[in-house]
């Protein structure tokens, strides 16, 4: 049923065929604690067209491009943008596209920046909140890619990463139904806590899933202004101002203990939608379409927005 005939899509995944391949050879049958699902062009705007999505912005999900090395990573990347590109030029108007880059090698990840958005004109790029060597965005290594960021006043969508520690974790809980939530939280916190997104305001940070958990845990975050004179210093405002500029997206939350808090937090020209498909199947879609359009807590031009602002109106 389809109720909102322009809706825009900024959490919505590709899997392009190099990507597939090297995720084979690493052995990612399975990501996040579920079996990776198929995808193609046709398959997207199938449930596009059911759904009411006109636009899609398509970004690559866990576990990002490196596996370890940086020049593979670097050139897995450069074909996943490729690929990205190629999609919304054989489907005008239909897909967008965040630009993967090769994170932690810094260096790397500047190089594919440029190309992805000055040649192939991809509408931003998506960082996973923490790296295949355990840092999480907010660590001073990727000072220089943020203020390239902040220099473009680019969009940057916070997807959520496979931690490092997950081995030293004794819970037996799929990836995606905790950690992930866990993963975008500290990405968040971390950017606010160490003064980046007072460095680099420019930058407009989409966070994945609602936030993770950050709606929730956003009150006691900020007591830490209250404890440590100093982070008055690097981050002024207070972490409540810093959560509160960011903007959050529905996948996997559009429903009315994740809304409810998030609201709490930003309103409705913060929030995002978004449906994570694949990695959230077809009737999954359904239901987020169904729970933001149900939700008590928007009314009938909140709705509309959430579905219709996409980032380029959103500085």
């Amino acid at each position: 049923m389809t109720t909102q005939p322009h809706r825009i899509d900024v959490h919505h995944h590709i899997i392009p065929e190099p990507y597939a391949k090297e995720l084979d050879a690493a052995g990612y049958s399975m990501v996040a604690g579920v079996e990776r699902p198929p995808w193609s062009a046709e398959l997207s705007l199938e449930v596009m067209d059911k759904h009411g999505i006109e636009v899609a912005i398509g970004s690559i999900s866990a576990p990002g491009v490196h596996f370890g090395d940086d020049g593979k990573a670097a050139s897995l990347a450069r074909s996943c943008n490729e690929a990205s590109a190629e999609l919304s030029a054989k489907h005008p108007g239909r897909f967008g596209g965040f630009a993967t880059v090769p994170l932690p090698c810094v260096d790397g990840a500047l190089r594919e920046l440029e190309y992805a958005l000055d040649k192939l004109e991809l509408d931003g790029v998506v960082l996973l909140a923490s790296q295949s060597d355990g840092r999480y965005l907010g660590d001073p290594a990727f000072d220089e890619l943020l203020a390239e960021l902040d220099r473009r006043g680019a969009v940057a969508f916070i997807h959520p990463a496979i931690p490092a520690s997950l081995p030293h974790i004794p819970v037996d809980i799929p990836v995606f139904a905790m950690e992930f939530t866990f993963d975008t939280t500290r990405a968040a916190f971390n950017l606010a806590y160490t003064g980046a997104l007072e460095r680099y305001p420019n930058i407009r940070f989409i966070l994945s899933h609602a936030g993770g958990t950050v709606p929730y845990l956003a009150w006691r975050f900020s007591l830490l202004w209250l404890r440590e004179p100093e982070l008055m210093e690097r981050a002024p405002k207070g972490g409540m101002h810093y959560l509160q500029q960011l903007y959050y997206d529905t996948a996997l939350s559009a429903n009315p203990h994740a809304l409810r808090s998030l609201c709490e937090l930003v309103g409705p020209d913060r929030i995002l939608f978004g449906s994570d498909y694949p990695f959230a199947p077809e009737p999954i879609t359904g239901v987020t379409v169904e729970g933001v359009q149900s939700f008590d807590g928007f009314d009938s031009a909140a709705r509309e927005r959430i579905c219709l602002l996409y980032t380029s109106d959103a500085a």
